[in-house]
C-alpha cells in the first residue's frame, strides 16, 4: 500500500493541504489565501466556490512539492473550519449564497429571543452548546430565510447542508457524497450528542428540513473517492475531524485528562473527558472528541474568537507589522510591567463569557504608549484569554497540570513562556506544531490501516521544548486583575 497521506486543512483565512509519510514527516505543503466578506457590522462570509478552487489547488501544490504522485496517496484525511454554513443545490453543486462564517454574528437576536422564551437550557442538555450565533443551527436558518426561493427548494429536497467538510466531500467526489463525520456535527447545535443523531425537537424549533442534513458518520470511515480527474487518481477519503477536535486527535489526547490549545485564527482549548460527557456550569461548551466504530469520546471546550487574527488585524488593519513574526521582539523590548491591555472583543467575546456586544478596546495607554506595547498587549491577550478558559475548566472540577500547544502562535517563544507565567503551568510544545493536519491525517491513516491503533499513535507524539512558569505569584494576579478590569469595560452595562 502506498505509504503517503493526504491531509486537506481547510481554515478560516487560508486553505491547506499537507502530504504526510507514515512516521508523520511532512513532504510537501499547499496553501492559499482566501477573501474574507464583511458585509455588515459582525458580518463574516466566505465563498464556498473560492475555498473549493482553493483547497484543489493546494492538494495539487502539495503533491507538486512532495514530488508525490496521487496514486502513491493512500488516503485523504480533511480538518475544517466549524460551524461555518454553506448551502448548495444538489442538482449543481452550487453555493446558493456566501457561506456564512462561525465567527458572524448576525444571528444574535434570534438567539436572545429564543433565550427568552426559556429554550437555552433544552439545547445546551441535547447538543452540550450553549445557545449562540456562533454554530450553524441558526446561521442556516437565516439562509433559508433570506434567500430568496431557498426554503421552498429546501422543502422539496433540492438543496443541501453542510459545514466545509461537507462541502469539500460533496465536491472531492462530484457530488456522490453527502458526508459529516460526529465531531463536526456535534457542532451545528442540531446533533444530539447523547443519541448521536440529527434531533427531530431541534430541527422543528429551527425549521430545518431533515433532507437538507448530511449523514452523520465516525471520523476513521468511508467517506467516498476523490474523482480521478482532479487529482490523478480515485484516492479514498477515510478520515474528517472538526479542526479543534483534529488538532487534540494529533496531540494524541486520547486520554480523559490531556489537553490542547491551538493557537490559529482563534484559539480552542480542548480536553478529553473520556466516554461520559462533562456539562460545564462555567460557559464552556460539551462536545465530541472524536468517534471510532460508534463509539464517541467527549470533551469540554473554551473557544476564544480572536488570537492570530487579531495579529493580522494589527498587520493588515493598522500596519503596525510588516510581518508577525516581529512581534516576538517587539514584545521581549517592552516591559513585562507594562499598563497596557487590548480586548479583542472584535466580534464578542467567546468563552466563558459569550458575550456577543462587547466590542474590542485597548485600555492603560500613556503617553509614552508605542507600537511595541500595543503588539504585546495583543500577544498578552491570548495568554489571559486561555486563563479564561483554565480558571473555567478548574471551576467545572478538573485542574490543568500541563497544556500541550499548536498552531501558527505556538512557534512564538515569548508568548508560549508568558503563556506558562499567566498559567502557572507547563506549556509543552511537540515537535510538529501543524498538529490540525497531522490529526487528520492519523485518523484517515486509521481506517486505512497504516495506523494498528490509538496507542501506536501516541507513541509517534515527541516533545520539541518545554516552557515552565518563572515569574511570581504576584506578578501573575496583578496582571490577570487588569485584563479582568479591562474585559469588565468593553461589556455591556
Amino acid at each position: 500500500m502506498a505509504p503517503y497521506i493526504l491531509a486537506i486543512d481547510q481554515g478560516t483565512t487560508s486553505s491547506r493541504a499537507l502530504v504526510f509519510d507514515t512516521d508523520s514527516q511532512i513532504k510537501g505543503i499547499g496553501q492559499q489565501d482566501f477573501t474574507q466578506y464583511f458585509p455588515d457590522n459582525g458580518w463574516v462570509e466566505h465563498d464556498a466556490n473560492e475555498i473549493w478552487a482553493t483547497t484543489l489547488a493546494s492538494c495539487r501544490n502539495a503533491l507538486n512539492r512532495a514530488g508525490i504522485a496521487a496514486t502513491d496517496i493512500a488516503c485523504i484525511g480533511i480538518t475544517n473550519q466549524r460551524e461555518t454554513t454553506v448551502v448548495w443545490d444538489r442538482s449543481t453543486g452550487v453555493p446558493i449564497a456566501n457561506a456564512i462564517v462561525w465567527q458572524d454574528r448576525r444571528t444574535s437576536a434570534f438567539c436572545e429571543a429564543l433565550r427568552e422564551q426559556g429554550l437555552a437550557q433544552t439545547i445546551q442538555d441535547k447538543t452540550g452548546l450553549l445557545l449562540d450565533s456562533y454554530f450553524s443551527a441558526t446561521k442556516l436558518r437565516w439562509l433559508l430565510e433570506h434567500v430568496p426561493g431557498a426554503r421552498a427548494k429546501a422543502n422539496k429536497g433540492e438543496l443541501a447542508f453542510g459545514t466545509i467538510d461537507c462541502f469539500l466531500l460533496w465536491q472531492l467526489t462530484g457530488g456522490r457524497s453527502h458526508f459529516t463525520d460526529a465531531t463536526n456535527a456535534s457542532r451545528t447545535m442540531l446533533f444530539n450528542i447523547h443519541t448521536q443523531q440529527w434531533d427531530q425537537e431541534l430541527l422543528d424549533l429551527f425549521e430545518i428540513p431533515l433532507g437538507l442534513l448530511p449523514e452523520v458518520k465516525d471520523c476513521a470511515a468511508d467517506f467516498g473517492q476523490c474523482a480521478p480527474d482532479l487529482l490523478g487518481s480515485a484516492i479514498p477519503i477515510t478520515g474528517v475531524l472538526g479542526d479543534q477536535q483534529a488538532a487534540a486527535f494529533g496531540q494524541c489526547c486520547f486520554s480523559p485528562g490531556l489537553a490542547k490549545s491551538t493557537y490559529g485564527t482563534g484559539c480552542f482549548l480542548l480536553l478529553n473527558t473520556g466516554a461520559q460527557p462533562l456539562a460545564s456550569s462555567t460557559g464552556l461548551l460539551t462536545t465530541i472528541a472524536y468517534r471510532l466504530q460508534g463509539v464517541p469520546s467527549y470533551a469540554i471546550e473554551g473557544s476564544i474568537f480572536m488570537a492570530g487574527a487579531t495579529m493580522q488585524w494589527l498587520r493588515d488593519g493598522l500596519h503596525l507589522l510588516k510581518d508577525v513574526a516581529e512581534s516576538a521582539a517587539m514584545a521581549r523590548a517592552t516591559s513585562a510591567e507594562s499598563s497596557v491591555y487590548l480586548v479583542p472583543a472584535f466580534t464578542g467575546l467567546g468563552a466563558p463569557y459569550w458575550d456577543p456586544a462587547a466590542r474590542g478596546a485597548i485600555f492603560g495607554m500613556t503617553r509614552d504608549t508605542g507600537v511595541k506595547e500595543i503588539v504585546t498587549a495583543a500577544l498578552m491577550s491570548v495568554c489571559y484569554q486561555t486563563k479564561d478558559l483554565v480558571l473555567a475548566i478548574q471551576q467545572d472540577g478538573t485542574k490543568l497540570t500541563q497544556l500541550s500547544v499548536d498552531g501558527g502562535m505556538a512557534n512564538n517563544d515569548f508568548l508560549m513562556q508568558r503563556l506558562a507565567d499567566v498559567l502557572d503551568c507547563e506549556v509543552l510544545r511537540p515537535a510538529i506544531t501543524e498538529t490540525t493536519a497531522l490529526g487528520a491525517a492519523y485518523v484517515a491513516g486509521l481506517q486505512a490501516g497504516l495506523f494498528e491503533s490509538l496507542p501506536s499513535i501516541s507513541a509517534r507524539w515527541q516533545l520539541q521544548h518545554s516552557f515552565k512558569p518563572e515569574r511570581s505569584e504576584a506578578w501573575r494576579q496583578q496582571r490577570y486583575s487588569g485584563w479582568l478590569d479591562a474585559v469588565q469595560r468593553t461589556r455591556v452595562q
